[in-house]
């Protein structure tokens, strides 16, 4: 299966549990791989032909930016259920990270597998 990556996407959003945490946007790290396949797309050059990674990119941002969620797991399901709604894409994987979460460490985050 042919992959399609979006990497290292910076969103601005409220995330968290801690009451700190909600009341200003903070930076979320968003790396999606879309599964599919990209066979009809390499032979007719037409991105009508493909998923197209700049609709999911700003689908994925808005997400982010409005969910207002708790936890980056319940993130991470909100933008695999959204690229799983276009077409083609057949299985997703999205890795939700929030930089300088904890301290010594660059990030925190969770990564997700779903499928139809």
């Amino acid at each position: 299966m042919d992959q399609i990556i979006i990497k290292d996407l910076l969103a601005r959003g409220i995330i968290g549990i801690n009451e700190w945490e909600r009341n200003s946007p903070q930076d979320i790290l968003l790396n999606i791989i879309l599964f599919t396949d990209t066979s009809q797309a390499a032979k007719s050059d037409d991105i009508s032909s493909s998923v197209n990674y700049r609709t999911i990119a700003k689908k994925a941002l808005e997400v982010a930016e409005t969910a207002h969620r708790f936890t980056v797991e319940a993130l991470a399901d909100d933008i695999a259920q959204l690229c799983l709604k276009e077409s083609g894409v057949l299985k997703v994987r999205v890795r939700v990270e929030k930089p300088g979460a904890a301290r010594f460490a660059r990030s925190v985050g969770v990564e997700i597998e779903r499928s139809h």
